[in-house]
């Protein structure tokens, strides 16, 4: 009996957690990122199909890239200041270790969050536009769109305010989208579409190219929460 009370008692608190900590990272603004992103979805969805242009998953992969950053954005580039403003900084930095316990716990609700939005609309447009293989689409989707999130949470914590790093990230995002075109096909393409296989290159080693760019990238998201992590023990930075 007391073991079951237990069990119900810690459930409670990790409950009231997780609500509490999600409360934070989203404020009341997210709604309005996640409105954007299914408008911007429905948007070129219906572009697409008035342009009449060819339906695959190369075509999905494209429409939810764009929706799925703007759904990391907010809680990875606002939630330092966030937490700023909430008055919470001073409260986290007496937890012993607090950048291990609070924050690696929000990136991995944030993570896990934004990959059941992204599945919804995977599965979204599976219904009206192309039949796709919903886990697989969203496994590959999240891997820029964690990108992205760890880079803007690395920011945060090196610009310390929540506008100065949306400028850095929107700078960053136009960066990459110019380059795009030149890594087209390369391993270090950060919005690669595995679905978009070259006519001019060998399947096999397409596979090569994206496993590659998948480590790199997977690499790359471990440094940045790292040194994000790293950088919230100067406290005095940011209090």
């Amino acid at each position: 009996m007391a073991t079951k009370l237990n069990i119900r008692n810690n459930l409670f608190i990790l409950i009231k957690m997780i609500r509490y900590n999600l409360k934070i990272i989203f404020a009341n603004r997210f709604i309005w990122f996640l409105v954007a992103a299914l408008g911007f979805f429905l948007f070129f969805a219906i572009q697409v199909v008035i342009d009449r242009n060819t339906l695959s998953e190369e075509t999905v992969y494209n429409l939810l890239i764009i929706p799925g950053v703007l759904l990391i954005f907010y809680p990875s580039v606002f939630g330092i200041q966030n937490d700023d403003d909430s008055r919470m900084l001073e409260i986290l930095f007496g937890i012993p270790n607090y950048r291990y316990k609070i924050w690696l716990v929000r990136l991995v609700m944030i993570y896990i969050l934004v990959f059941v939005i992204i599945f919804l609309f995977s599965a979204l447009a599976s219904v009206l536009l192309y039949k796709v293989d919903l886990l697989e689409m969203s496994y590959q989707l999240m891997y820029p769109i964690i990108f992205m999130g760890s880079m803007g949470f690395m920011f945060s914590t090196l610009i310390k305010n929540g506008n100065g790093t949306a400028v850095a990230m929107v700078l960053i995002g136009v960066a990459l989208l110019i380059l795009q075109d030149d890594l087209r096909g390369t391993q270090w393409n950060i919005f690669l579409n595995p679905f978009d296989v070259p006519r001019n290159m060998n399947e096999v080693i397409w596979e090569g190219a994206i496993r590659k760019n998948r480590i790199f990238m997977a690499i790359s998201m471990l440094v940045f929460v790292l040194y994000g992590l790293f950088n919230l023990q100067k406290r005095e930075k940011f209090v």
